[in-house]
């Protein structure tokens, strides 16, 4: 058997974190076992859903390096719900329900008010046809409920959360259609799930209570049940995720800066029982992919960990990966030079213009402008090659007697303007010889 994933997105906003998150395991598992991933576009809602949305889920997969192999349209199916819909109706599983909103409501408080669970009544499976067509006649519409088998037991093993039951009698027959006609998530999906021949449903454990119910709508259109497996939500670094985290997307984790390699090595291991490494091979990744290793307790999503993550990664970036986006003229050997001290590859520009100059003079105490007068000296007389750094240091500590601190600082600010950064012995000759003696004379 083939395994498929599906990652069925809504295109009525831009994917989020747990979006990302749902669609990168439904890949690895995909991946992992020699399977495909689907992306299904639930576009049900007309009124929301947006092309320019539909695009951007598109973009924003190819960004993290997750292909799918086909694409689907809700939109394009609705014959097809129209006619698993009119099966179930006429098998009695579906019905017409006439109550509004606000009754609904007052009868949910007031269950509650008794300390009783807000499950729905069936009260209008006790209407007759005079009783229907009199609320019709007054110009209701009736919304739609998938009646429940309160005889049958609900169960299935989690592919995180084992096993795991429901009563089907303490379940709301829940709402499939508007009184509108249009419909809400769980039908579609399990005919969509049907008729693509999916594996394995991989979503939120907010959604058990929602298999619970469509594993009745399965088996009432004579389907075998897919694998259902229910990952632990995200929280933030204080517990809930808070909407700005929650909301993050691609949009934003580029413009901190985020490799694609970061987000994708994070979200892969969070919630998991293995440790999460700045990965750019996907293929451990998907080798160990195993939903025995996912546990139950909340994900703990910290930006500042991704951005920490973020720089390891970018310490690994070969010049070819980051060449488009570094700035005109820094090859292979300066990216080398100062790829080990950025936290994103934007900031190599920062650094080219300490290469490539002009640095101002900084402030140096009277003792240090001494030393590296004397500096400019010594560099005059010297090979200008790749060890120049090394012979500069030890003539100088020869010379002067200094060491250490008092060594290397004043060459460094004097040369870079800056008291940290990439290695010198790395820097000086890409700084070159007379722009470096001209800095050393300007300090001095």
């Amino acid at each position: 058997m083939t395994v498929i994933t599906r990652f069925a997105p809504s295109p009525t906003g831009r994917l989020h974190l747990g979006n990302l998150r749902a669609a990168l395991i439904n890949w690895l598992h995909a991946r992992a076992n020699g399977g495909r991933l689907l992306l299904r576009i639930d576009d049900t809602d007309a009124a929301r859903s947006e092309e320019r949305f539909v695009a951007a889920i598109r973009d924003d997969l190819a960004w993290l390096g997750i292909d799918t192999a086909e694409e689907v349209r809700q939109s394009a199916r609705f014959d097809r719900y129209e006619a698993c819909f009119a099966q179930l109706v006429a098998a009695g599983r579906v019905y017409p329900a006439y109550e509004t909103p606000e009754e609904l409501d007052l009868r949910r408080k007031v269950l509650l008010g008794r300390g009783l669970p807000p499950v729905y009544d069936r009260a209008a499976l006790r209407l007759s046809e005079a009783d229907r067509a009199g609320l019709e006649a007054e110009g209701r519409r009736p919304h739609w409920r998938f009646r429940l088998d309160h005889d049958a037991p609900i169960g299935w093993h989690d592919l995180v959360r084992g096993e795991q039951r429901f009563d089907a009698a303490r379940l709301s027959d829940p709402v499939v259609r508007r009184a509108d006609g249009s419909w809400l998530y769980l039908l579609p999906s399990v005919i969509d799930d049907i008729d693509l021949g999916v594996t394995t449903v991989i979503r939120g454990e907010d959604h058990v209570s929602n298999t619970a119910t469509q594993i009745q709508m399965f088996g009432s259109l004579g389907a075998a049940l897919p694998e259902f497996a229910h990952v632990a939500l995200l929280t933030g670094a204080e517990g809930k995720l808070s909407k700005r985290l929650g909301a993050t997307g691609v949009d934003e984790f580029r413009a901190l800066g985020i490799e694609p390699e970061a987000v994708v090595a994070m979200l892969a291991r969070l919630g998991t029982s293995d440790p999460v490494e700045p990965i750019l091979d996907r293929a451990p990744l998907i080798e160990g992919f195993d939903f025995a290793r996912f546990g139950r307790a909340p994900a703990r999503f910290d930006e500042a960990d991704l951005q920490a993550l973020n720089a390891r990664i970018v310490h690994q970036l070969d010049w070819n990966h980051v060449a488009d986006r570094l700035p005109e003229g820094m090859d292979r050997t300066g990216w080398d030079a100062i790829r080990a001290n950025l936290s994103t590859v934007a900031e190599a520009a920062d650094w080219w213009r300490v290469v490539t100059g002009p640095v101002p003079a900084p402030a140096l105490a009277d003792e240090d402008r001494g030393f590296v007068r004397q500096a400019a000296s010594v560099a005059e007389s010297l090979d200008w090659d790749a060890g120049v750094w090394g012979t500069l240091t030890a003539a100088l500590k020869q010379a002067s007697g200094r060491k250490g601190r008092s060594l290397f600082l004043p060459l460094r600010l004097a040369l870079t303007g800056r008291d940290h950064g990439p290695d010198m012995a790395a820097l000086l000759p890409l700084i070159g010889r007379e722009p470096a003696l001209e800095r050393l004379r300007a300090a001095g």
